[in-house]
């Protein structure tokens, strides 16, 4: 099995979780997620199968977009509903104080990681000292918040990968004076898909399992041919100009330094290539052919 899942994750399970209920009800060997949603997300989680695995980093994943509740006149520990409360006060901010105060929060800005999230800290995840009690200074990162609306009584958030919605939602409580936490969290869209293409846990089984060429359709396509496909199976690099000469002029071949492009003998995916000075150099095989592995390494440069 070799291809891509999309799954509507439910609350209050890990993504390791759900990539392993994935797995099993799948009957697959190896699995593995493209991002992770905390217990308390739902939404958009995209499940590597077997030799796809091997493209997650390929995956588009600078855009992502999220609906988010959030409670004001409340901080936590977590940033979150979750969290050991830290202060509660009255509120009286109206929808259009709301909406306003979001203009600054637009575009790129700064934003500090919270102690619950992934980044790592000499080694230690930093919601594992969370977790102990620990608070440690953390650097100010940049990210792109694409958009960002007042959607009835929830935030809609398109923003780049690396921005953390519960830190937004805490800078918008202070910035209103009032403070507050995130209740909800459900990711709409992720690595070029949307939440209407997903399904959820419990017919999993049934879901369509997409191709993982179709899965990277933001790199251009190049067709070579047979000898230029063992040997690009074999581990071999291609000259640029001899891929040029002989792509289809639907297809047409113009390198570029450093981009990557997915390679194709027919309808068969090889994997990605990426352009080296003369050559297309391999950056991820997926042989889905067995006469290419086995062929020897002859010609057709």
């Amino acid at each position: 099995m070799c291809g891509l899942i999309l799954l509507d994750k439910p609350e209050d399970i890990t993504s390791f979780t759900a990539v392993n209920r994935v797995r099993r009800a799948l009957n697959c060997k190896k699995a593995g997620h493209t991002g992770t949603l905390d217990p308390l997300a739902t939404g958009v989680l995209p499940i590597l199968l077997g030799g796809a695995t091997r493209f997650a980093q390929f995956l588009p994943s600078h855009r992502k977009a999220y609906l988010a509740g959030f409670k004001l006149g409340t901080t936590t520990t977590t940033l979150d509903i979750t969290g050991e409360v830290l202060t509660q006060q009255p509120v009286s901010v109206s929808h259009e104080q709301i909406a306003a105060a979001l203009a600054p929060f637009r575009g790129n800005i700064m934003q500090v990681p919270p102690m619950v999230s992934a980044l790592k800290r000499d080694g230690k995840r930093l919601y594992e000292l969370a977790r102990q009690g620990i608070e440690i200074e953390r650097e100010p990162r940049p990210v792109e918040i694409f958009a960002l609306e007042l959607v009835g009584d929830a935030l809609y958030v398109e923003c780049s990968a690396g921005t953390y919605v519960r830190s937004l939602i805490d800078d918008l409580g202070r910035a209103l004076g009032c403070g507050a936490c995130m209740t909800t969290l459900r990711r709409v869209a992720a690595n070029g898909f949307d939440i209407a293409q997903c399904t959820p846990l419990e017919d999993i089984a049934d879901a369509p399992i997409l191709a993982i060429e179709d899965a990277l359709a933001s790199y251009p396509k190049v067709q070579v041919s047979a000898a230029q496909a063992v040997r690009f199976a074999n581990g071999g690099h291609l000259r640029c100009s001899f891929v040029a000469s002989l792509c289809p002029i639907k297809e047409n071949f113009d390198p570029i330094e450093g981009e990557l492009y997915r390679v194709f003998h027919e309808d068969i995916f090889l994997g990605l290539g990426r352009v080296q000075g003369e050559e297309l150099a391999i950056a991820r095989l997926l042989v889905n052919h067995p006469a290419l592995a086995r062929a020897p390494l002859h010609g057709g440069e």
